[in-house]
């Protein structure tokens, strides 16, 4: 395996503790994007991390994280594989996911598109798009703490 596939592994596994570290769902089903949604909501202003948010240090490995985390959701819900390359100098931002039909998309690039943008590239209008049921699960919601435990490595 290649080392940056890896690293989208582990990123997604990192992403998925601390948000639930801080009240967020993230059980790598699809309705768990909503609370990815909610997250950038509560943590990023149209380009601008919100000012002692989640993204306001990290931001590069943080939205990388999220990618991998939204990319995975993905690839669990509809098959196919991660593709990367490690010899790519921006190998982070083109890691793709192949779908079984053979579409590609890039989860990083959106998860920037998102920072970027704010909610009109929502995470929850991304997953609808590809056809991800998007409806919420019933669960108690969580009491959202706005802080991490984990190191990204």
């Amino acid at each position: 395996m290649n080392a940056l596939l890896e690293d989208v592994d582990a990123s997604a596994r990192w992403v998925a503790r601390a948000l639930k570290s801080s009240g967020y769902r993230a059980d790598f089903s699809p309705a768990s994007l909503r609370d990815v949604e909610q997250f950038m909501i509560d943590h990023s202003d149209a380009g601008t991390a919100v000012e002692g948010g989640l993204l306001a240090t990290g931001l590069g490995s943080r939205l990388f994280a999220l990618g991998c985390y939204v990319g995975e959701t993905v690839r669990r819900a509809l098959g196919g594989s991660w593709e990367a390359d490690d010899g790519d100098p921006e190998g982070e931002i083109n890691v793709r996911l192949r779908l079984p039909e053979g579409a590609v998309i890039w989860p990083v690039q959106r998860l920037m598109k998102r920072f970027e943008n704010g909610p009109e590239d929502s995470v929850v209008g991304y997953g609808a798009a590809l056809g991800l049921d998007m409806s919420p699960q019933s669960r108690t919601p969580a009491k959202r703490r706005f802080r991490w435990r984990f190191g990204l490595r």
